[in-house]
């Protein structure tokens, strides 16, 4: 994390979100930033209060200021850059030099004071989706309070009033900023032991969020309403996204929050889980029921919880094939059975390298070099313990390892499986299968029913 002093010293706030005077300036908390897209480490309680700190999935917590016992954070809106997975960066708009911005994370109960400087090229305010709090505070422009001009800061200050988890994100021009990466998590901690909430050893959080950046090209197209081709967690794109990494035998709690035009199920591997809260606070234990995918509906908050109990590298992702991809054309026709080797050969003559797809399938771009255009990322990537992964977008893998000590977020490498543990080829005997013989059509019978399947990608 890089931290570059603005301004010291303490300020006042208002009933609502107001300018921020200019003798106030003076007493702005330091503006906090990172560049780095790396997972950061979990900010240990800054006032002693023991709960477990959340992980931010290549993303890092906002430390706060305690100003006469209020929590205060300096949130700035900013154009960044952020790179999405190696070699492949946007232009976005977010929050003190990323996107998603900062996780915000504090105690119920706890006062808090939030300033907002504007560095956009337009007006923004902050809405604390989910929060409840003072009508004045809520941050739709135009409804609840002014629009924050550029250059300008605000300050907006409210009790966290109940646990759980939440977002912040723009209620000004929102297809633009929103489009553009505008967004963060909060999360809120119960002061005391709480019925439906237990504690964990590990709890980490991200962000769904998607993109259209045609290939070659370094800037989201904001217009887009679905059909986008970049899915990202936190605005990363395996390769580039983080495994989460626990200890066998580790409660653990993921939150996840959806900010994209779409519904995500989002599936775990090797565990079951239960949903424990959503943005509407923690879900009563007498409502819950054992899951391996959820589905995280747009504005909404996941919380999941389960025990780690088996070892192994378990695939974390969204469970819509096409959101597991990295960019991709939608008009590409199906290949599959068609012989090209005359097309190639034409083709080659006056495009030397050209090379055929999807006549037997796509797994062969997971291995494959194909020269892209600059700055774009590969529809399919990543390499595991035995081969191309053959994936991209919203996945990543839970790793769960016996050894991994208390407190310890590193990666622990790829799993060793026992000997026997793994499959393997059959090198046996083969019956030959039975096929059942299909009974013949009466001559009377209607004729088949003839259906078209509707073309394009519309909705997600």
């Amino acid at each position: 994390m890089q931290r570059r002093t603005f301004f010291s010293g303490a300020a006042m706030a208002a009933a609502t979100a107001a300018t921020v005077s200019r003798s106030a300036l003076a007493g702005l908390p330091e503006i906090q930033s990172a560049g780095s897209a790396a997972t950061g480490a979990p900010l240990a309680p800054p006032d002693g209060r023991g709960y477990t700190p959340v992980v931010t999935l290549n993303g890092w917590t906002l430390p706060p200021r305690i100003n006469a016992g209020v929590k205060e954070f300096h949130l700035v809106a900013e154009p960044v850059l952020r790179e999405m997975a190696p070699g492949f960066v946007v232009n976005m708009w977010g929050y003190n030099g990323q996107s998603p911005g900062p996780t915000i994370e504090v105690v119920e109960g706890d006062r808090v004071r939030l300033f907002v400087t504007n560095r956009l090229p337009e007006h923004t305010t902050v809405h604390w989706h989910g929060q409840r709090l003072p009508n004045g505070m809520d941050g739709v422009g135009g409804l609840t309070q002014p629009q924050i001009p550029v250059g300008k800061t605000f300050v907006y200050e409210f009790t966290a009033r109940r646990p759980g988890t939440f977002m912040y994100h723009p209620h000004a021009d929102e297809m633009v900023q929103m489009a553009m990466g505008m967004m963060g998590m909060w999360v809120t901690h119960p002061r005391a032991r709480h019925p439906a909430i237990a504690s964990v050893e590990r709890d980490f959080c991200f962000l769904l969020n998607a993109y259209d950046v045609e290939p070659g090209s370094r800037t989201p197209r904001v217009a887009t309403m679905l059909d986008h081709n970049i899915w990202s967690w936190n605005s990363r794109v395996f390769p580039g996204i983080d495994s989460l990494n626990v200890r066998l035998g580790d409660r653990v709690r993921i939150r996840v929050g959806n900010l994209t035009m779409t519904s995500h199920p989002i599936h775990l591997h090797g565990h079951e889980f239960t949903v424990t809260g959503t943005d509407g606070g923690p879900v009563p234990p007498s409502a819950r029921w054992p899951e391996v995918t959820t589905d995280v509906a747009v504005g909404q908050m996941r919380q999941i919880e389960f025990v780690a109990d088996e070892e192994g590298d378990w695939a974390l992702h969204c469970h819509k094939s096409h959101h597991t991809m990295g960019a991709m054309g939608h008009g590409l026709p199906t290949m599959i059975g068609v012989d090209q080797q005359d097309l190639v050969e034409r083709f080659q003559k006056l495009v030397p390298g050209y090379m055929a797809m999807g006549e037997r399938g796509m797994a062969d771009m997971g291995a494959m070099q194909m020269p892209l255009p600059e700055n774009t990322q590969p529809m399919m990537a990543g390499n595991g313990p035995h081969g191309p992964l053959e994936m991209g977008g919203m996945f990543s893998t839970l790793k769960v390892r016996r050894g991994q000590k208390a407190g310890d977020y590193s990666d622990p490498g790829w799993y060793r499986q026992p000997p026997g543990t793994q499959a393997r080829e059959w090198t046996g005997t083969l019956a030959e299968p039975v096929r059942p013989v299909a009974a013949s059509a009466p001559a009377d019978a209607p004729a088949a029913a003839s259906v078209r399947k509707p073309a394009g990608h519309a909705h997600h």
